[in-house]
């Protein structure tokens, strides 16, 4: 008897996807497509930079680059407001002692945003600069003139007014009649390429000749990639860095440059060092010879965006323009660093100075 055949069994047909279902699909491998290219984009840069600034930190800087006696520190404006006495300037020369300190940065504006600068902001400043030539004699008292810019706000300083400018230059000369060494100008925040910044410069150049006084600035860091200004302009509307053309423009219009080599965003000591040896060897490349280069140290303590206490030491900084010296030009004569500021300063911070820079 013959086994009974199996029927065929015919598959069900699968129901084609409803095309709603279709787009999702889609639009879920478009959105991570896009995730992944940010990443490469974005992500990979960035570290790749960070490894980058962490081999910047490391060797060993070359013998012999130490202090050459022209470093100099932002002091705040309690010295020439009545609130310091004589045992406070007795006891700034003894800290200063020893040391490569041989500008000082006082506060003593600031100006107002038509550029001039009332006398009452500066009412003890006469007896501060005589006290301290008597207490620490070579020692120069540079007056710490600064505003805000109206280039990111409507409020500010308006350097595009010739009347503003002019009005700072003759402000210079009402100070420097005080009997201060020098004067020590810090706007902000100044864009790359700002023109009428630098006539303001050759504005005040005659001025401060004149006297045998200090023309000195506070500058803005170098992009650390070329037209980095520009691109962090568009994105968060704030440039801050300086292109190494405009930085070098402006070195050689002034006595003194002090770079403000803080607020780095740097989120490791190893990374900071290594951003400060490369901000210090783009600066060396567009200083001329004969004008001071002074790069930052933080002798300030905060946590904030932009600066990370644990990250941004004067330890690390001091390593930092070491390298920088080392690898650009070891011998340069007219070099030194800037500390910021004394009132937040702490004693680890002067040992780091000292022991690192001064030895």
């Amino acid at each position: 008897m013959e086994a009974e055949q199996e029927p065929e069994t015919v598959p069900e047909a699968v129901p084609e996807p409803r095309s709603g279902t279709k787009r999702w699909r889609t639009w879920v491998r478009r959105v991570r497509r896009t995730a992944l290219a940010l990443v490469l984009v974005v992500v990979l840069p960035v570290l790749a930079s960070q490894i980058a600034l962490r081999v910047n930190y490391t060797g060993d800087p070359a013998a012999g680059t130490y202090t050459r006696g022209k470093d100099a520190i932002w002091l705040g404006h309690a010295w020439v407001d009545g609130r310091k006495k004589d045992a406070d300037v007795a006891a700034l020369a003894r800290r200063l002692e020893s040391t490569g300190m041989r500008d000082l940065y006082v506060h003593s504006g600031p100006l107002e945003h038509n550029g001039t600068l009332p006398k009452s902001a500066y009412p003890r400043a006469r007896w501060f600069i005589d006290a301290m030539h008597r207490a620490a004699p070579g020692i120069r008292v540079q007056a710490w003139l600064g505003d805000v810019l109206a280039t990111e706000s409507p409020n500010g300083m308006r350097l595009e007014r010739p009347e503003t400018r002019a009005a700072v230059v003759e402000s210079t000369r009402q100070i420097l009649a005080v009997g201060f060494d020098g004067v020590h100008f810090d706007l902000e925040p100044l864009h790359s390429g700002d023109r009428n910044y630098l006539t303001l410069l050759d504005a005040l150049r005659p001025v401060t000749r004149a006297e045998d006084a200090q023309l000195s600035i506070a500058a803005h860091q170098i992009d650390p990639v070329p037209g980095f200004h520009s691109f962090w302009g568009t994105v968060a509307g704030h440039p801050k860095w300086w292109s190494q053309k405009f930085f070098g423009q402006v070195a050689r219009r002034v006595d003194q440059i002090a770079v403000m080599s803080y607020d780095t965003m740097q989120p490791l000591e190893s990374t900071y060092g290594g951003y400060v040896a490369q901000q210090t060897a783009l600066a060396l490349e567009v200083t001329p010879q004969s004008t001071d280069l002074l790069m930052g140290l933080p002798f300030y303590h905060e946590n904030r965006f932009g600066h990370w206490n644990h990250a941004e030491t004067a330890a690390a900084a001091v390593r930092g323009v070491r390298l920088g010296l080392s690898r650009t030009d070891a011998d340069r004569a007219n070099f030194g660093v800037a500390a910021y500021v004394d009132f937040a300063a702490t004693e680890e911070d002067w040992t780091a100075y000292r022991e690192g820079w001064v030895r």
